[in-house]
């Protein structure tokens, strides 16, 4: 039998063969070995037995967590800080205001949004907003999800390059 253990949560093949008890949830006390074993490290790979390996692309999956971890905004130079502050400040204030219009636009249904005016605000969003109305329904017949994506760019916009957004810290370092 296998035990594989990568990122959080081990994983024995033996549960899926394993007869369902009356209880539905297992007793953490009295653990088997064929039971999930919460593993603190990210990188930690244990094999009881190398005969049948039934992931072979375990390490693979293990090889890019170990390179995400190694990523920070710390690593990023002042002069990309202050390139990305150039596009994203512009990109996030555009889409804010966007959503802002959506907003308005859905107190009116009977809007044409395929002429002029109205299709500026509709097209670049409503992709958008479809894939979020999957998640969240309209809520007594009112479309919340302008708000949700007005609300989570101007948290983006505030944390990345707002005054003190983390952006803003990385290009203010100096070189040493």
């Amino acid at each position: 039998m296998t035990t594989v253990t990568s990122s959080f949560v081990s994983f024995s093949p033996a549960l899926l063969h394993a007869k369902k008890s009356r209880r539905s949830f297992p007793n953490f006390r009295n653990r088997s070995t064929s039971l999930p074993i919460v593993s603190a490290s990210l990188s930690h790979i244990e094999e009881a037995d190398t005969t049948t390996n039934l992931y072979p692309n375990i390490r693979q999956t293990n090889s890019i967590s170990d390179s995400l971890r190694n990523i920070s905004l710390a690593d990023l130079d002042p002069g990309t800080a202050k390139l990305a502050i150039g596009i994203l400040g512009p990109a996030l204030s555009a889409f804010g205001f966007l959503f802002i219009v959506r907003i308005v636009m859905s107190w009116y249904p009977k809007l044409p949004v395929d002429k002029f005016p109205y299709v500026l605000a509709y097209a670049p969003t409503e992709p958008i907003l479809v894939q979020t109305r999957k998640v969240i329904p309209p809520l007594a017949g009112v479309d919340v999800t302008p708000v949700v994506w007005f609300g989570l760019v101007s948290f983006l916009s505030e944390i990345l390059v707002g005054p003190q957004g983390l952006l803003v810290l990385v290009s203010q370092q100096q070189v040493s």
